[in-house]
């Protein structure tokens, strides 16, 4: 019983950071969707969708590693985290060459490269150190100063949003600019008030030992966030930024829905990783996995009746999409397990393997989308079809993973 009201103390604390995380997402999707015309949202989105990606180079995948120390040996968290900082200023070149070849193949002919710069940026480098801050205090189980920082995040981007409007701007070159001030913001307050105190020491030889693993991980959270994130990125190509607006939005809707439980993943996988045999019995996996369908497509359900019932309830510019949310009901608990899947491998220590079939989920989505978006160039089917994508994504996950999971566990 201790065990166990331990486990919903965690859980309450992580929600919480959702919850409040749900709230100040809603008022910053509001505000910025409808002061930015639709092109330039779908710009943004896609942008920022973009950043999220190349943020994974960061520190060549080591704050995975920064996260497993945490988690299970934390008096090593002062040497591993110089490490870090090691790894991160040498990814910077990688960084930059990465973020100037995704400019000129998707963003070249319809958004300016400094907008497209200050966006990733902030993205890549500001928030995914925030994120850094908030996984290693997740690791220490300090899940209430985690969704702290993660509800001070959101609020910085929602108030910085708030600004914007209030100075009568409505141009993304002003938005990427309250954008980059609002990251870096969160980032002081990450360091200065939210970063365990211990003393940093550089100790190479065990950075190189966990270097392949770690590499092995940043490889793979690119092709997950590309799996994720493929979609706006072959919108804005090939729909261009309006089709790309109207999507952002639905998605971004979606993705709203998802944030609950995200939490709960988050707790699993920490509890895998200390106990690898805890998803041995079958009827757990199949009951976890429809919990996790059920409660996702409700949220949406729920959402989407809601905008049939009053349009404009999130704006003029959203109500264009509100509509076609109902369109895509089966894809957030799709997304969701095909996320859920992936982090069970991490959990489990097969990094690799989780590289290779995030590689090939990438691919799969890839095609399926690309067939969708040539035969389809109007909104409506070209959601209904997300449906069918989705589900064509999670069926080769699941296959992949379940394969994958009757092989011994790696211990940390």
């Amino acid at each position: 019983m201790t065990s166990q009201r331990k486990v919903l103390q965690d859980y309450l604390a992580a929600i919480s950071g959702s919850a409040g995380r749900l709230v100040f997402s809603l008022a910053y999707f509001v505000l910025l969707a409808n002061t930015l015309s639709i092109a330039e949202f779908g710009l943004f989105a896609t942008a920022s969708a973009a950043g999220v990606m190349l943020s994974r180079i960061l520190a060549l995948g080591f704050t995975a590693t920064l996260y497993r120390i945490a988690t299970v040996k934390p008096r090593l968290l002062g040497t591993y985290a110089a490490g870090f900082l090691l790894l991160a200023t040498a990814s910077l070149p990688l960084l930059g060459l990465a973020s100037a070849i995704m400019y000129l193949v998707f963003f070249a002919g319809d958004m300016a490269a400094l907008p497209f710069a200050l966006i990733v940026a902030a993205e890549a480098l500001l928030w995914r150190l925030t994120e850094t801050v908030i996984i290693v205090n997740n690791g220490l189980n300090r899940f209430a100063r985690g969704a702290s920082l993660v509800i001070i995040g959101v609020a910085l981007r929602a108030l910085a949003a708030g600004l914007f409007v209030l100075q009568g701007l409505s141009d993304l070159m002003s938005w990427s600019l309250f954008y980059l001030a609002a990251n870096a913001l969160a980032l002081v307050i990450a360091l200065a008030f939210f970063w365990p105190r211990q003393r940093l020491r550089l100790r190479p030889a065990l950075y190189w030992r966990r270097l392949s693993d770690s590499l092995y991980v940043a490889g793979g959270e690119i092709l997950f966030y590309l799996q994720m994130e493929l979609d706006k990125l072959l919108v804005l190509a090939l729909g261009g930024p309006q089709l790309a607006g109207i999507y952002a939005m639905i998605m971004r809707l979606v993705d709203l829905t998802a944030i609950p439980i995200r939490s709960f993943s988050m707790l699993l996988v920490q509890r895998m990783m200390r106990a690898p045999e805890l998803l041995s019995r079958l009827k757990l996996r199949i009951g976890i996995e429809w919990a996790i369908f059920a409660v996702s497509t409700l949220a949406l359900l729920a959402l989407a009746v809601l905008l049939l019932l009053y349009p404009t309830l999130l704006g003029r510019n959203v109500a264009e999409a509100a509509p076609l949310v109902i369109l895509a009901l089966a894809v957030p608990g799709l997304r969701n397990l095909t996320e859920y899947q992936a982090e069970l491998l991490f959990a489990r220590g097969q990094t690799l393997l989780r590289a290779i079939n995030l590689a090939l989920l990438a691919c799969v989505k890839a095609a399926f989308l690309s067939l969708v978006l040539m035969r389809f160039d109007a909104a409506e089917p070209l959601v209904l079809s997300l449906n069918g994508v989705f589900a064509a994504i999670y069926l080769v996950s699941a296959m992949l993973t379940y394969s994958a999971l009757r092989r011994p566990a790696k211990r940390v």
